[in-house]
């Protein structure tokens, strides 16, 4: 049985959650979330507190019990905290800006690659070489950090490319010189 999902989660000050059906709604400062619970789990709140449980011992409902219970507690961190992912920009030339609701790459081809930032994310650019993105969504923020890191990944040789800050990049050594 799972552990995690026989927690309780808490609410904080300033967040609302709702239960209609199946649908999960959480409001906070940040923001607005909501999520559609499978049938086999059953979420409920007393309190302070959200409880989820399942109504049936199918394998979906095993292995969906811990995973709906981390969701929602992701939601109730994102509407009153935020989330938050960093990268950075490094290599001659390789640059980022904002122009409108895109982001564009400066990552050394021979175009510029535009990416088109999806709603409910905020993109903020520093110097050219930092981008900050932010959201209520830690799933969205993530995969948004991810899809611009993978237009040009750091690569071993020079370091060059986009990563996460704080990412340690395995370096190798160049060709021997005779």
């Amino acid at each position: 049985m799972s552990r995690i999902g026989k927690q309780s989660v808490l609410i904080p000050d300033g967040v609302t959650v709702e239960v209609k059906s199946q649908t999960v709604t959480v409001k906070g400062a940040k923001g607005e979330s909501a999520y559609t619970a499978p049938t086999c789990i059953a979420v409920e709140v007393k309190g302070n507190s959200v409880f989820v449980s399942r109504t049936d011992n199918s394998k979906h409902g095993k292995a969906m019990f811990g995973t709906v219970r981390s969701l929602i507690n992701n939601m109730i961190i994102g509407v009153s905290q935020g989330y938050k992912k960093e990268l950075s920009i490094e290599g001659v030339g390789y640059k980022a800006q904002l122009q409108g609701t895109d982001i564009i790459l400066s990552l050394g081809y021979s175009h510029d690659i535009n990416y088109s930032i999806p709603e409910g994310i905020a993109v903020e650019v520093k110097n050219g070489t930092t981008v900050s993105i932010e959201g209520i969504d830690k799933q969205l923020v993530g995969q948004v950090a991810a899809r611009i890191r993978d237009f040009a990944p750091a690569e071993p040789y020079k370091g060059k490319g986009v990563r996460y800050v704080g990412e340690q990049i395995r370096r190798k050594e160049g060709k021997a010189v005779a």
